[in-house]
C-alpha cells in the first residue's frame, strides 16, 4: 500500500466502492458479453474489447458513444451479462473486508458503471448485497462517472459529508468522480489494471489487496 494522505488526521465513516474490478472479477464475463453483442449488432470481425476495457467505470451507452459503436449493442450485452452472471466471482478477501468494515461501524455503498438493477442482482446472487446501504447504478443519476453525481448521491443517501468518506475504484474515471465529489480517492490494483496509469492520476492511496483498506479506516464508536 502507498499513501499520500495523512489518514490519521481524518475520521472516515463511509466507503463508496466501485463494483467491477474492485468487488467482483467480471473481466471474462464482460469480454464474452461484449464479443456476443458485437457479433450480433456489428457483424464479423474481432470485437475491440481491449479498447472497451480502457473505458471501464463509465456507463455502457457512454462507452459506445466514445467508441463510435451502435447503442443497440446494449441489449445483447446486458442479456449476456445476466446469463453469465453466475460465472462472476468476488475477489479473494472481499467478504472478509466487508464483514470487518461492518464490524467497525463503517457505512458502505456501491457506485457503479453498471445499471442499478444489474448491480443489485449480481451482488444479491453473490450473497453480499446486504453489506451495502445503497447500490447505485449509472442509470440512476443524471450524469454518470467521471461526473461526481453518483458519489454525491451515495453520500447524501448515507448522510455522510465528503470529508468523512473515501471511494475505492480501479479506473481513472472512478478517481475523477471521487475527487469531483470532494471524497478521498483510493486506487485498487488487485485486478488486471494499469497501475502506472492510476498512479499518474494521483490517488490518495494505492491498495494491492482488499485487506489493505483496513489500515485507512478507524473502528468507530457506534454506541
Amino acid at each position: 500500500m502507498t499513501e499520500s494522505m495523512n489518514w490519521h488526521s481524518r475520521t472516515t465513516r463511509a466507503v463508496v466502492f466501485d463494483l467491477d474490478g474492485v468487488l467482483v472479477d467480471s473481466f471474462e464475463v464482460m469480454r464474452q458479453a461484449f464479443t456476443v453483442a458485437y457479433a450480433e449488432v456489428v457483424g464479423d470481425g474481432p470485437a475491440p474489447f481491449e479498447e472497451y476495457n480502457r473505458h471501464q467505470g463509465r456507463y455502457f451507452p457512454d462507452i459506445m458513444r466514445i467508441m463510435g459503436l451502435p447503442q443497440e449493442m446494449e441489449e445483447p450485452f446486458v442479456r449476456e451479462s445476466y446469463r453469465l452472471a453466475h460465472q462472476v466471482p468476488l475477489f479473494a478477501g472481499v467478504v472478509e473486508l466487508l464483514g470487518e468494515l461492518r464490524g467497525r461501524g463503517i457505512r458502505m455503498s456501491v457506485a457503479t458503471g453498471k445499471s442499478g438493477p444489474r448491480a443489485r442482482s449480481l451482488l444479491s446472487s453473490l450473497g453480499v448485497r446486504d453489506f451495502f446501504d445503497h447500490v447505485i447504478g449509472s442509470d440512476e443519476v443524471e450524469r454518470p462517472k467521471p461526473a461526481p453525481d453518483i458519489v454525491k448521491l451515495a453520500l447524501s443517501l448515507m448522510g455522510v459529508e465528503p470529508g468523512e468518506a473515501l471511494m475505492v475504484g480501479d479506473a481513472v474515471t472512478d478517481l475523477t468522480s471521487a475527487r469531483g465529489a470532494g471524497v478521498a480517492a483510493v486506487a485498487a490494483v488487485w485486478a488486471d489494471v494499469e497501475e502506472a496509469e492510476l498512479a499518474a492520476a494521483g490517488p490518495d492511496a494505492i491498495l494491492r489487496h482488499p485487506s489493505e483498506l483496513l489500515a485507512l479506516l478507524p473502528v468507530l464508536d457506534t454506541v
